[in-house]
């Protein structure tokens, strides 16, 4: 008895009633999880987006904070620098302003010839110290008076002047940059009321008189 051997050309076993394409195998089907990969892609780049845009948001916002800061501290440095400023030269001022009679016995002295010896020396240390302090004295004859820097004490007319004139300085002025200290004291002068006019009528009436002198030298306009 002969063994069979199965050749290559046999077939699967196929149940009854089946058909031979139920024998071969069937492609497998594409998976739901691979159908929905790429909308699970576009899903995340957005919500990347979208944290990229708060980022971005709240960066320009700390950015804004940053600079409105920075601006508040330069104001802040600037006022505290003018307001530093300021309660110095006001100090100076009262300092100096308590010396303002020490000053007004020098110059007498000087006018007077006093000022000699020590009492020099010191009196020239000291107008050296102030002048370093930035204390200017002001106030001259002959220049135009100012209400706002000038304080009259004496007035007067002359017929020399054209406007209200210092003629004498009583107690000069003093003054730290543009901060007046205290005022010159003053004697002025106004031009002498009706001296103007009077030049002026005086000048018609010299005019009128030639006039009459040529009519009477040629015989008047009715003779001839």
């Amino acid at each position: 008895m002969t063994e069979e051997t199965p050749g290559f050309d046999e077939k699967p076993d196929v149940p009854s009633g089946a058909s031979p394409d139920d024998a071969e195998p069937k492609a497998a089907a594409p998976s739901s999880e691979e159908g929905a990969a790429p909308a699970g892609d576009a899903n995340e780049n957005a919500g990347l987006v979208a944290q990229l845009d708060q980022v971005r948001t709240a960066l320009n916002e700390r950015t804004a904070d940053l600079q409105r800061l920075q601006a508040e501290y330069q104001n802040y440095r600037r006022r505290v620098e003018r307001d530093r400023v300021a309660v110095k030269e006001v100090a100076v001022a009262n300092l100096l302003s308590e010396l303002l009679p020490m000053l007004d016995d020098i110059g007498r002295a000087r006018e007077h010839g006093e000022l000699v010896g020590g009492f020099k020396s010191v009196a020239e240390s000291l107008e050296t110290v102030i002048a370093k302090m930035g204390l200017q004295q002001f106030g001259k004859e002959g220049e135009p008076f100012d209400p706002t820097i000038h304080e009259a004490l004496m007035h007067s007319y002359a017929p020399d002047v054209t406007e209200t004139t210092c003629v004498a300085i009583l107690q000069p002025g003093y003054r730290i940059g543009e901060r007046t200290i205290r005022p010159a004291r003053v004697a002025v002068a106004e031009p002498q009321p009706g001296a103007q006019p009077a030049k002026a009528e005086e000048g018609t009436e010299a005019t009128d008189g030639s006039d009459s002198a040529e009519n009477k030298e040629s015989g008047g306009p009715d003779e001839g």
